[in-house]
């Protein structure tokens, strides 16, 4: 069974930086798509980034440039960055696993709250 577990979140000043991490058991992080979707309070869910199991990565225009998704193998573990971060970052953090026969698994989230 997969299970993916954030961490990381928590409330920081606009500018400052939070590092999410998401450990993965059950499945491969570096054999399937792993991304980052987010909720913000009263919106919908939107995709913020993704890392391929060839290495490839893609982001949402808003993040470009100040967030980064990376993955560590050997742990098992996708992070994603966030650098510059914007009250308009608000909101929870989901990390999803996608398989090759169109399954989505998603964490329960971790909450990022940045203050202005």
């Amino acid at each position: 069974q997969v299970q993916l577990v954030e961490s990381g979140g928590g409330l920081v000043q606009a500018g400052g930086s939070l590092r999410l991490s998401c450990a993965a058991s059950g499945s491969s992080c570096s054999s399937r798509t792993m991304g980052w979707y987010r909720q913000a309070p009263g919106k919908q869910r939107e995709w913020v980034a993704l890392i391929t199991s060839g290495g490839s990565t893609n982001y949402l225009d808003f993040v470009q440039g100040r967030f980064t998704i990376s993955r560590d193998n050997t742990k098992n573990t996708v992070y994603l960055q966030m650098n510059e971060l914007k009250p308009e970052d608000t909101a929870v953090y989901y990390c999803t696993q996608r398989t090759s026969y169109g399954v989505t698994y998603w964490g329960k989230g971790t909450l990022v709250t940045v203050s202005s």
